[in-house]
């Protein structure tokens, strides 16, 4: 952790959630751009603002909605975080990796990370899941750079294998039991908030990217950390600059993923049925 105290912070906003949301979840839900109201999805659930758990960072960005939703999805207890920060918002390492912490505290086994991503692999078109199976970082920072705090799992971690096998495997028997077609692929992680260049598109391309975003990376790196089981689905919104001629914006992904909604809902529930 990067700063002292910062332990005793996430501890705080753990036991805010345990007194407020009963029955504490086995699994976690990160959702990403646009996927906000999934979370409305969850049946016996209990809402609460993120502005009303201490030490919480808030998100300034359209489609990340700040709340806490602990409710019931495949049969399973589930918390979703309707909303995520990023570096490029101004926060810091401590503040990216503070969700992830706060629900490794609370028990989670397991965090399914979603987002909202650009295709690389010119073979993913707009709409396209994507499974996770592995990463680039080139956020130019790390999570877990700073203090260490040993109650948080090892100052070295390995990351031979980030995305579970075997959670990989479970979404792909999901997908086929909810007739849905997914890809596999690896996710690159860049400051942004710009997007990129079709320069910096061929780039990721070269060294083994098939799609891009700005989140994940560092949730990941911290759930491996501490312990933590991760699964990754990225949905393919838009093509990278240079793929097709069309701008890129932001209103068109959260449009895209207002077209998703129904099959990432179908998807998630399956996978954490089966889990």
């Amino acid at each position: 952790m990067s700063e002292t105290g910062a332990f005793e912070r996430v501890e705080a906003a753990a036991e805010a959630i345990r007194r407020r949301c009963g029955t504490l979840p086995s699994v976690a839900v990160i959702l990403g751009s646009g996927l906000g109201d999934v979370a409305e999805s969850l049946t016996d659930a209990i809402g609460v603002p993120y502005s009303e758990l201490p030490n919480w960072p808030m998100s300034t960005i359209a489609g990340h909605p700040g709340r806490l939703v602990v409710g019931t999805l495949g049969g399973r207890r589930v918390a979703a975080l309707a909303g995520r920060v990023h570096a490029y918002e101004g926060h810091s390492r401590e503040a990216i990796a503070f969700a992830t912490r706060v629900m490794a505290r609370l028990g989670v086994s397991q965090l399914v990370l979603t987002n909202a991503a650009g295709g690389v692999n010119t073979r993913l078109s707009r709409g396209t899941l994507m499974i996770i199976d592995d990463h680039i970082n080139l956020l130019g920072a790390n999570p877990l750079a700073g203090p260490h705090d040993d109650r948080c799992g090892r100052r070295f971690p390995d990351m031979a294998e980030v995305y579970s096998a075997r959670l990989r495997g479970i979404a792909d028997e999901a997908a086929v039991a909810t007739g849905l077609s997914v890809a596999h692929g690896v996710y690159a992680a860049v400051p942004g908030p710009s997007y990129e260049t079709p320069a910096e598109i061929r780039y990721l391309r070269t060294i083994g990217a098939d799609a891009v975003g700005m989140s994940t990376v560092p949730e990941a790196i911290v759930a491996r950390q501490m312990g933590v089981e991760v699964l990754g689905l990225s949905c393919i919104t838009n093509m990278g600059a240079g793929v097709q001629p069309n701008p890129l914006s932001h209103d068109d992904v959260l449009e895209t993923m207002q077209t998703m909604r129904a099959t990432c809902i179908a998807l998630l529930e399956e996978i954490i049925a089966r889990l």
